[in-house]
């Protein structure tokens, strides 16, 4: 079946759980971007996992956070972080679009992608390491999903910034009506979850991956005129740190507010 096979698809590309290997055919990669947000599923049920066996061995909070920013290193392979680091590089060469786009291309790791890697990692795990509060942690945990669901969204609506490449290839032969309407329920559930545990954060983190998701339409059309598999990484790794750093303020504000 081919939903089968996106689902395996999708987590043979995007993740690094061991899947069955299949050859990769077009008529296969119609529903992949459906199934994108389960990764992220199963990311946040590590994080969770983690945060009750981290407070169970009374890990400290700086160790506790170290190991939240390599676990979707480890889940994912990195694969995220490269457009992460690729979409850096180009956006600070201030060049023009066809600079902008060789530089996604280019293999190389510029200056600027060590940079905003690091000022990256250290901001998420600071972050992180602020965040105690149970409910607060599961909405960041479902952040992951939701990320997924926005980046799918964009994969199959916004325009590609070059008729070539992976992404390119999943918008050709993507079923964009079904994987729309997938990715729909999946969002709604997971807002809805958010909301459940946490209606002050989850409502602060649901308004912030929505504001992030605009600023990454606007600025992906304006600096390459499209999106590319680069870019969809760098506004994966952009949602979710955002959605940790709004949330570890909600959490600082609320342990404020009680200890007053």
């Amino acid at each position: 079946m081919n939903w089968v096979k996106s689902l395996i698809i999708a987590f043979s590309m995007y993740s690094k759980i061991p899947m069955p290997h299949l050859n990769l055919e077009e008529k296969d990669m119609r529903y992949v971007m459906g199934f994108f947000p389960l990764v992220g599923l199963v990311l946040g049920a590590c994080q969770f996992i983690w945060y009750k066996l981290s407070v169970f061995l009374g890990v400290p909070n700086v160790s506790r956070a170290l190991i939240f920013l390599v676990l979707p290193v480890i889940v994912t392979g990195g694969i995220h972080v490269d457009g992460y680091m690729d979409t850096s590089d180009a956006i600070h060469s201030y060049g023009d679009r066809e600079k902008k786009l060789s530089i996604l291309k280019d293999s190389h790791i510029g200056a600027f992608a060590v940079i905003m890697l690091a000022v990256y990692g250290l901001i998420y795990m600071g972050a992180f390491s602020e965040i105690t509060d149970k409910n607060i942690l599961q909405v960041v945990c479902a952040g992951f999903v939701l990320a997924r669901v926005l980046s799918g969204i964009g994969v199959v609506s916004f325009p590609s910034a070059k008729k070539e490449g992976m992404l390119y290839l999943f918008q050709d032969h993507a079923d964009a009506v079904i994987v729309k309407a997938a990715l729909s329920v999946q969002g709604a559930l997971c807002i809805g979850f958010m909301l459940w545990r946490s209606l002050f954060a989850g409502s602060v983190a649901v308004i912030t991956a929505f504001a992030v998701f605009g600023y990454y339409k606007y600025r992906t059309k304006k600096e390459l005129g499209g999106i590319t598999g680069d870019t969809a990484g760098y506004f994966l790794l952009l949602c979710e740190g955002v959605i940790v750093v709004i949330t570890s303020v909600v959490n600082i504000l609320l342990k404020s507010e009680i200890n007053i």
